[in-house]
């Protein structure tokens, strides 16, 4: 078996976020449902991006957030997605290092440019994003760098990926990889919208390629098409090793062993920016099993995580995660 020497790598939509702040006029003058995720084309991209007002550019997508929330953690991680050898790509390869993650995937010179996620944030905290996914669905098992899946204790997959075939055949050899080499695999189901369109390919790679599906309640239920959420999170437990399940406001449940934990949310006084809420709390609650913590202590790391991010703008971390653990009793 291979030396572990990173906590967890991530594959997921390399993208770069563009974050602004904006009024509801704004959103009602370019015809955007408010709170909605919207895949747009290059064209869409580049005339929103002229209208935005000043932004915040950084490394982005669901599972690259997580990655860079464990690394606020102190956790060792490494990341695999795909950009473009341009202007964005530069933007996302400088901003993932800085943060200390392994990032060795090879720029595309042909295709499509990288992907960007302009959203749009309105006083109220609600989150509009408008999402060109570029040349980070063109991932396929070549990506792949089996010495960096054979060297993780947990690698971690992204649900948004699953829309190309080729993308599912890279997240299949990464999983393979990933049991060969001791290591568990997690996956993330992303979206209800991205359920409901694989719910079948979800299914399978949940009963027979994850040990841990991290999901919200909308996203279970429409799995396993149930009628409530309990009986989605017992459906999970029977083809999983472990379900980690958010409500927002009404806390988490993790499932496992036959046994449910519930865990609070850590309180907010304002939601200011309620992006990468799910995806900060993956990374506190894969940082606590990296460290072999008990199940409560990793969802109140997760909550804790979570509660951090929607606090200000943007899906990253602004205060040290592992201080604030500390602060709070949950890490010596």
């Amino acid at each position: 078996m291979a030396a572990k020497t990173y906590d967890v790598v991530g594959i997921g939509n390399a993208i770069v976020d563009i974050i602004a702040r904006c009024d509801d006029a704004f959103l009602s003058k370019r015809d955007l449902d408010k709170g909605f995720m919207r895949l747009i084309d290059a064209d869409d991209a580049a005339s929103l991006y002229e209208e935005m007002g000043p932004a915040t550019e950084r490394s982005g997508g669901s599972v690259a957030n997580s990655i860079a929330g464990l690394a606020s953690f102190g956790a060792s991680c490494g990341f695999i997605g795909r950009v473009a050898a341009d202007q964005f790509g530069g933007i996302f390869r400088h901003d993932i290092r800085s943060l200390g993650i392994e990032y060795a995937t090879e720029p595309a010179v042909d295709g499509e440019p990288t992907a960007r996620c302009l959203i749009l944030v309105t006083p109220d905290g609600e989150r509009t994003m408008n999402t060109f996914l570029g040349a980070s669905v063109d991932l396929t098992a070549a990506d792949i760098d089996p010495h960096l899946i054979g060297a993780a204790k947990f690698v971690y997959l992204e649900g948004y990926l699953f829309d190309k075939d080729a993308a599912k055949s890279a997240f299949h050899e990464a999983a393979r990889l990933a049991k060969e080499s001791g290591a568990k695999v997690a996956l993330s189901l992303s979206d209800p919208f991205c359920v409901d369109r694989h719910r079948e390919d979800f299914r399978a790679l949940v009963k027979d390629g994850a040990d841990i599906v991290f999901a919200n309640e909308k996203e279970i239920t429409s799995l396993y098409e149930t009628n409530t959420f309990l009986e989605a999170a017992d459906a999970a437990l029977q083809d999983c090793e472990m379900a980690v399940l958010t409500r927002s406001e009404a806390g988490s449940l993790i499932v496992s062993n036959g046994e449910a934990t519930e865990i609070p949310a850590d309180p907010v006084s304002q939601v200011v920016d309620a992006t990468g809420a799910g995806d900060l709390y993956a990374a506190g609650f894969l940082y606590g099993l990296a460290r072999r913590l008990p199940l409560e202590t990793c969802g109140r790391l997760g909550s804790l995580a979570a509660a951090e991010a929607i606090s200000h703008i943007g899906a990253r971390p602004e205060t040290d995660l592992v201080e604030l653990a500390k602060s709070r009793g949950l890490l010596p």
